[in-house]
């Protein structure tokens, strides 16, 4: 995977209409270069542009994020809203559904779980204090226990690095440890991060290895009760407040997973805290985390130290949908193109009536699902179908862990070696028409190449993320289906504006990152040049064309972690 690259520059290429014709495959360095036709259908790739309309977008984004929706939380009344819109939305178009048995829904089973009160928790220090740890401000804890009580007591606490266990890297923190019902304190992001060394993981980009989601999977595996993963904003690629936000309510999880569990509590602990935790057991945080960035890092028990909390775990059984549409192909209906965007946001909190209790999620993502809308209606206007099929999977629950689409990829309504690739709608661009695009996870697989042929036709780059380390890659839809094998694009908006420049981008995302990202605030403005998502979704309609009438498939990079998985669904098929 190549880091560090500012952006990419290509020869000039012809009109969009003949790229169509003419597939253009750039020596794009980690990328499979092997080249393709498309055939029939694909004449019809080039929109003019009144197939794509910057006040139908802004129309939708208005609508999805208004009051009346409520938030689009998964499980509300705002949900049944939404999913009606958006039924009602493809039947206009033409469109057939997607689901089993002619249904234009899939189910999503889940457990909502909501600590009674507050968790309370402390640790003791042999032969002297207790120390408790408020909730919110030192530390945040919930529990993936199905309902009833939930207890750690009095557990032995080991320093497990980064808590990983990566054969491919030669890494494993466990290696020799036995952490059965003790409590494991890790580091966020992965050894590579926080050394900086190339010849590590993936240097300064995140791996998965690094997510939070991975380091209470592999603590579960070991066999721990509990899971502390200490945080830091540079690592993490967030602040505390937002961990506490977003943790703090309740909390949902697939609820087609009724095993007992290992891991009775998971949670993050706030930077100070840890430090003056592992101070208790004669440590230093620092050095330990020094330490544990090099290979043949070694566990360390935190000696004399003892970890308690007990909470009650409320749980609700909650049913959530996937929306699903499709458009059949002309030639091979069998297989699919997938495109997915996420429905759902935060919905309420609780408040009084005179206060603005509605997370309207304007920007994220109703600016994603209207795009799509935007798209599919392109796709559906056109006098020929496609060969392949498309299919429009509009998810539930993401920003409750990605819950709608691992549903779909461990229930897939289109056999995974039939779909061919995949592209993922998460916010749109509403800061004007861009001289370039974000590819999220630049490098990982073919379609790079494919959108730095459109991209060209535009008069713009591509360029790779500013900060892998974040590990963006992992934290939307596309990663469920990544997961298990599909390749799959996400893009962002890009880095320079064609009328204001650069460091006006840049500001402009870190406001709305600092006053309206998973905030009350993030609400439609009439004021958004949308112009900018129009220019996308153009570029997207394209590139859905390309790959439902290319004949030949899409493949991950040689390098990718994500190849095996494929390899093994199409063998399998």
């Amino acid at each position: 995977m190549l880091v560090g690259l500012n952006r990419l520059a290509f020869a000039p290429l012809p009109p969009l209409t003949m790229l169509l014709t003419l597939t253009l495959f750039v020596g794009l360095p980690t990328v499979a270069t092997t080249t393709g036709a498309p055939q029939e259908g694909a004449a019809n790739s080039a929109p003019s542009p009144a197939d794509i309309r910057t006040e139908d977008i802004a129309r939708r984004i208005e609508l999805l994020s208004s009051d009346a929706f409520g938030g689009r939380g998964p499980g509300s009344e705002g949900e049944q809203i939404t999913i009606d819109y958006l039924i009602d939305e493809f039947k206009g178009m033409g469109l057939a559904p997607g689901g089993l048995d002619g249904d234009w829904t899939q189910p999503v089973p889940m457990v909502e779980l909501t600590p009674e009160a507050s968790p309370a928790s402390n640790y003791a220090v042999e032969g002297g204090e207790t120390v408790t740890l408020m909730h919110g401000r030192d530390i945040v804890l919930w529990s993936p226990v199905l309902g009833g009580e939930v207890s750690v007591s009095a557990s032995d606490m080991v320093f497990a690095g980064y808590g990983i266990v990566a054969p491919e890297f030669g890494w494993n923190d466990y290696e020799g440890l036995d952490v059965k019902g003790k409590t494991v304190l890790v580091m966020v992001n992965d050894p590579g991060f926080a050394s900086q060394d190339p010849e590590l993981f993936r240097g300064h980009a995140m791996t998965y290895y690094g997510r939070w989601t991975y380091k209470f999977e592999e603590a579960e595996r070991q066999g721990a009760a509990a899971c502390l993963i200490v945080h830091q904003e540079d690592a993490a690629g967030y602040g505390w407040t937002v961990v506490d936000q977003s943790w703090s309510r309740p909390q949902l999880q697939l609820g087609g997973d009724v095993r007992e569990r290992n891991l009775q509590v998971a949670g993050w602990i706030e930077g100070a805290a840890a430090a003056d935790l592992v101070s208790a057991a004669g440590q230093d945080i620092g050095a330990l985390a020094a330490a544990a960035s090099k290979r043949g890092a070694k566990p360390l028990a935190l000696d004399g130290v003892r970890f308690s909390t007990g909470f009650s775990n409320r749980m609700q059984r909650v049913v959530s949908a996937n929306v699903l549409a499709k458009l059949e192909g002309s030639k091979t209906p069998d297989e699919y193109v997938l495109i997915c965007a996420h429905w759902d946001h935060l919905g309420t909190r609780d408040g009084s009536a005179e206060e603005d209790n509605i997370y309207n999620g304007a920007v994220d993502n109703a600016s994603g699902t209207a795009s799509l809308l935007e798209l599919a209606e392109a796709l559906a206007g056109q006098e020929t179908a496609p060969n392949r099929s498309i299919l429009f999977l509009v998810t539930t629950a993401e920003e409750k862990g990605l819950l709608g689409s691992k549903h779909y990829a461990a229930n897939p309504i289109v056999p995974l070696a039939k779909t061919v690739c995949g592209l993922n709608l998460d916010v749109a661009n509403t800061l004007g028409k861009m001289k370039d695009i974000i590819v999220v996870g630049f490098g990982a697989s073919e379609l790079d190449v494919d959108l730095a042929a459109f991209a060209r036709a535009q008069g713009r780059t591509i360029v790779p993320e500013a900060t892998p380390e974040k590990g963006f890659y992992f934290r939307s839809d596309h990663f469920s289906l990544a997961k298990v094998g599909v390749p799959m694009m996400y893009t962002e908006t890009g880095t320079t504006s064609v009328e204001h420049g650069t460091e006006w981008v840049t500001a402009q995302k870190a406001d709305f990152t600092r006053k309206r990202y998973h905030k009350l605030g993030d609400e439609y403005n009439p004021e958004w040049d949308l112009s900018g998502a129009a220019q996308d979704v153009q570029l997207f309609h394209g590139l859905v064309n390309l790959w439902a009438n290319d004949p030949r498939g899409r493949e991950w990079s040689p390098d990718s972690e994500f190849r095996a998985a494929r390899e093994r669904s199409l063998k399998n098929q």
